[in-house]
C-alpha cells in the first residue's frame, strides 16, 4: 500500500473541501428514484483517506491525462433495493484512443478482499496503455472497503498490538490469548459498522459491478480482475451471464475449495515460492548472501523464526519484530519476484539484529503507514471472508489439522492453520462453503494461471475453468514466478490479454507462455 505524504494546511482545506462532496457513508434516506439512472458526477480527485492507504492524489498520466473521481449511489441492502443507500469510491481516465474505436469501460478489481481500487488503479495505470486504447479505464473501492461505507473496526494503536501478537500459539494460554484478541477485533467490527456487516457479500459487490455497468452506459461488463478480483468476476458471471462482456481472471481463486482447503493450498503455494526463491539465490554465479544451499536458507529462515519467537528484535521504533511480523514480511515478499532483493536484504539485515526491512514489508501487507495509521485493508478483508464463508473454525478443529499444515508448508503451515480462526466470534453467518460461478450462456472468459503463484496456486485456474461451465473459461497459462501474470511483463501473456481485450480474439485453449 502507498505511503501518506505529508500536505501542507492549505492542501488540508482543499481535500476537506473535497471529501465533503465525496461522503459514501450509509444514508438513512430511503429512496424511490431508479438508481440505474442516475448521473456520475466527474471531478478532480482528492488524496487517497487513510482508509485507502493514504498518500498525494493520483498523478497525471503521462500526456497530462487526469484521473477522475465520483460517487455511485447503490442499495444497502440488495433485497430492499428502496432502502437506505451507501456511495461507492469510482475512479478512472478515460480512453486514449479515437472515440469512434472505444469499446466501453473496463472495469478492474484488483483483488484482497479489502483492497482500494481508488488507490490501485492509478499506481498500475501506466501497465494498463495498451488497453487504454480502447476502453475507459474504471476501478472502484468495493462496499466495505476506503471509502464506500468502509467497515471499521479496531483504532491505529489497537492494530498495532494485533498484528504484534502472536499468530502461532504452542501452549492453551497463547492460544486463548489469540482467541481473546481474535473475539475482541471482531467486537470492534460489530460495533463500528454493524450496520454495514451482513451486506458485505461478494453477491453485493456483484450486484453493485452490474448497477456501475448500466450507469456507465456500457450493454456488457468489461472487466479485469486479479486474485479475490477472480471470484469476484466469476460470482458475476453466475449471477448475469448475458451481460458478460470481455472479462479476463488472473491470479485465480480456486472457487471449489472452502477456507481450511483455500488455506492449505495457500500454505503448499508459499512453500514453493519459498523453494523457487532459496533456488534462485543459490544457483547464481555470485555467492547467496543467506545460506550455501537452498536448504541452508530455509533452515536459517526457520532458525530465525524460532529465536525471533522468544527473542524479538528491533523492528521500526518503539516495535519490535516479532515471528509473526517477520512471517508476514516473508510472505509479502514472496508475491513478487520483483520483491525477492529485499527479502535478501531483510534476512540479512535480520541475521545481523536489525528487523527494519522486514517489518517494512509486513506493514504493507498489513496496510500501515509510515505515520502509523492503517487502511482499513485488514477490516474489510476479514468483514467479506466472514461474510461470506460459512465454516466457523475452532482452536481443536486447528490443532487437529496441523499436520498436514506443517507437511505442506514447514515455515508458514501453523501461521495460515491458525489464521482459520479468524471468523469464529463472526456476528454475521456466512454465506456459503464456496463460491457458486457457474455461468452457462457467458461469453468466454480468459482465465489465466501462474505456476510459481504463491497465493492463488495454479491449480485454481483449471477449477476455475471446470466450474465457469463448458464453452466459457479458456485456461492461458504463464510458466512464471509471483502472483499473477499480466504484470510480469511477459509478452506472450500481455499480448493474449491485450488481443483479446481489445480484439476479441479468444486464445486457443492451453496456450502456455514462458
Amino acid at each position: 500500500m502507498p505511503n501518506p505524504s505529508q500536505l501542507r494546511a492549505a492542501a488540508l482545506t482543499v481535500t476537506a473541501v473535497l471529501l465533503a462532496t465525496w461522503s459514501t457513508g450509509c444514508s438513512s434516506d430511503t429512496t424511490n428514484e431508479d438508481l440505474t439512472a442516475q448521473k456520475l458526477s466527474w471531478k478532480e480527485c482528492p488524496a487517497p483517506s487513510e482508509s485507502e492507504g493514504g498518500g498525494s492524489a493520483p498523478s497525471p498520466l503521462p500526456g497530462g491525462t487526469e484521473w477522475q473521481c465520483a460517487t455511485l449511489k447503490a442499495p444497502l441492502d440488495w433485497a430492499d433495493p428502496k432502502g437506505d443507500t451507501i456511495g461507492l469510491a469510482l475512479i478512472r481516465v478515460k480512453t486514449s484512443g479515437d472515440a469512434s474505436k472505444r469499446i466501453g469501460s473496463l472495469v478492474f478489481n484488483f483483488g484482497g478482499p479489502g483492497g482500494s481500487g481508488v488507490t490501485a488503479l492509478p499506481a498500475f495505470g501506466k501497465d494498463y496503455a495498451a488497453l487504454r486504447t480502447r476502453y475507459d479505464l474504471v476501478s472502484f473501492d468495493p462496499r466495505g472497503v476506503g471509502r464506500s461505507a468502509g467497515v471499521e473496526c479496531e483504532d491505529d494503536q489497537q492494530l498495532d498490538k494485533y498484528f504484534q501478537q502472536d499468530a502461532t500459539p504452542d501452549d492453551a494460554a497463547e492460544t486463548q490469548d489469540l482467541l481473546r484478541n481474535t473475539k475482541s477485533f471482531n467486537a470492534a467490527c460489530e460495533k463500528n459498522s454493524g450496520k454495514v456487516l451482513p451486506h458485505v457479500r461478494t453477491t453485493d459487490a456483484a450486484r453493485d459491478m452490474d448497477l456501475m455497468r448500466q450507469v456507465l452506459g456500457d450493454d456488457k461488463l468489461h472487466y479485469f480482475g486479479i486474485s479475490y478480483g477472480t471470484e469476484l468476476g466469476g460470482v458475476y458471471a453466475h449471477l448475469f451471464p448475458k451481460n458478460v462482456g470481455r472479462a479476463v481472471f488472473d491470479g485465480v481463486v480456486d472457487p471449489t475449495q472452502n477456507p481450511e482447503q483455500s488455506s492449505l493450498g495457500q500454505a503448499k503455494g508459499f512453500q514453493l515460492a519459498l523453494d523457487n526463491f532459496a533456488d534462485d539465490c543459490t544457483s547464481k554465479v555470485e555467492d547467496c548472501p543467506i545460506g550455501d544451499t537452498a536448504q541452508d536458507v530455509k533452515d536459517r529462515i526457520a532458525k530465525l523464526l524460532k529465536d525471533l519467537e522468544t527473542k524479538p528484535i528491533p523492528g521500526i521504533f518503539p516495535r519490535e519484530l516479532t515471528q509473526t511480523a517477520a512471517t508476514n514480511g516473508i510472505a509479502q515478499s514472496l508475491y513478487s519476484k520483483d520483491f525477492w532483493e529485499y527479502l535478501t536484504e531483510g534476512l540479512q539485515q535480520a541475521y545481523e539484529g536489525d528487523g527494519k526491512v522486514l517489518m517494512l514489508l509486513s506493514d504493507s501487507m498489513n496496510g500501515r503507514n509510515e505515520n502509523g495509521t492503517y487502511s482499513n485493508i485488514t477490516a474489510a478483508n476479514i468483514s467479506i471472508n466472514c461474510a461470506d464463508d460459512k465454516p466457523r473454525y475452532t482452536a481443536d478443529f486447528v490443532r487437529s489439522r496441523l499436520p498436514e499444515f506443517r507437511g505442506a508448508s514447514p515455515l508458514f503451515g501453523d501461521y495460515l492453520a491458525w489464521g482459520m480462526v479468524s471468523c469464529t466470534d463472526w456476528a454475521v453467518p456466512g454465506a456459503a462453503d464456496h463460491p457458486d460461478v457457474s455461468a452457462p450462456g457467458a461469453a468466454p472468459i480468459l482465465v489465466v494461471g501462474n505456476t510459481g503463484d504463491p497465493a492463488t496456486p495454479y491449480e485454481g485456474a483449471r477449477k476455475m475453468v471446470d466450474a465457469l461451465g463448458k464453452g466459457v473459461g479458456v485456461q492461458l497459462t504463464y510458466k512464471g514466478q509471483g502472483h499473477g501474470a499480466y504484470d510480469s511483463k511477459n509478452k506472450c501473456v500481455q499480448g493474449a490479454v491485450n488481443g483479446y481485450l481489445l480484439q476479441g480474439t479468444v486464445p486457443a485453449t492451453g496456450t502456455v507462455c514462458s
